[in-house]
């Protein structure tokens, strides 16, 4: 097991073993532990891979971004170029989506409950949500131009399949990153038979 530290990152990572030359894809495994040492919920991670899948990604949707309770549901939300997000206000006061972020700006202005807005994402990057009437309010849509991303789970668990083995990037997002973009990012290198490690988010 080999443990690798940069600034705000540590990755302990353990190659699975070796398997026949035939296999065409493995599954990549990141624990995700915030800088408690505790499972990290809601974190994004994104392996870069230079065999990426050839054509447009698959856009399998539907893709919603809701606001109950004041809120946005879920906080972060991952989607493919290309997605349209739809954005249904189940509240019983009206709210004024906006993001000024360079993938997406956009503003659906004063809606009620029980009304939507859809929204086309069409550049790759970090899309960051707030409404004009509740500062309380914030999310993030990632819009991904990979199929190689997933969200953490409640245990800090995430799980990429049909990950080509070979060099890679692993990017880690989250809000408490404090790092440019909120990412920070290990080279890897996924083994046939998959790839195994542990990402830990310094604050």
């Amino acid at each position: 097991m080999c443990k690798m530290r940069t600034a705000s990152v540590l990755i302990a990572a353990m190659a699975l073993g070796f398997a026949p030359l035939a296999a065409q894809a493995a599954t990549v495994s990141v624990d995700v532990r915030g800088a408690d040492g505790k499972p990290l919920a809601g974190a994004v991670v994104i392996v870069d891979t230079p065999h990426k899948p050839a054509g447009p990604l698959r856009i399998s949707g539907p893709y919603v971004m809701a606001q109950e309770k004041i809120s946005f549901q879920p906080h972060v939300l991952i989607v493919p170029v290309g997605a349209s997000v739809s954005f249904p206000n189940h509240d019983a006061v009206r709210h004024h989506v906006y993001s000024f972020s360079t993938p997406k700006k956009f503003e659906l202005k004063l809606y009620g409950r029980d009304e939507s807005r859809s929204v086309v994402f069409d550049k790759p990057g970090l899309v960051a949500l707030g409404c004009n009437i509740h500062d309380v309010m914030s999310g993030f849509i990632w819009v991904v131009d990979t199929p190689f991303a997933a969200q953490s789970d409640a245990g800090g668990h995430v799980a990429i399949a049909n990950v080509p083995p070979g060099g890679a990037t692993l990017r880690l997002w989250h809000p408490s990153i404090r790092a440019p973009g909120n990412v920070v990012s290990q080279a890897v290198t996924v083994a046939p038979a998959g790839y195994s490690g542990t990402l830990t988010a310094r604050r």
